[in-house]
């Protein structure tokens, strides 16, 4: 039996792409409130299972900048600096830690924001 040649190059083209995909494999981009979409590749991300606020708390220590879910949507903070992510992290309570020491806080409209 004999495969016709385009049926052929398609057999090939996939094999190839099954091996070529992750090299070109997108980073996860989450949509930011106020921010618009922003690729995650550049952050440490935690996803937290502790808190009813808190979901998930990406950090890119280089550019000092958080995006955060709560309760399901992405916010982003700006200039935030690593040992308050630190505690964050550490706190009794992330939701009531968040309340108090970030909110209303490193605000992006006044503070840098990265270029990703």
């Amino acid at each position: 039996m004999t495969v016709p040649k385009a049926i052929m190059k398609c057999i090939q083209i996939v094999a190839l792409s099954a091996f070529i995909s992750p090299s070109f494999a997108h980073a996860e981009s989450v949509s930011v409130k106020y921010r618009g979409v922003v690729e995650l590749a550049p952050f440490s991300c935690q996803w937290i299972s502790r808190s009813s606020l808190v979901e998930r708390l990406c950090y890119d220590s280089t550019e000092q900048y958080v995006i955060v879910s709560l309760n399901g949507t992405y916010y982003h903070y700006c200039e935030v600096p690593s040992y308050v992510v630190s505690d964050w992290k550490g706190a009794d309570s992330m939701g009531r830690y968040y309340n108090s020491q970030i909110k209303g806080r490193y605000d992006c409209r006044i503070s840098k924001v990265p270029s990703y």
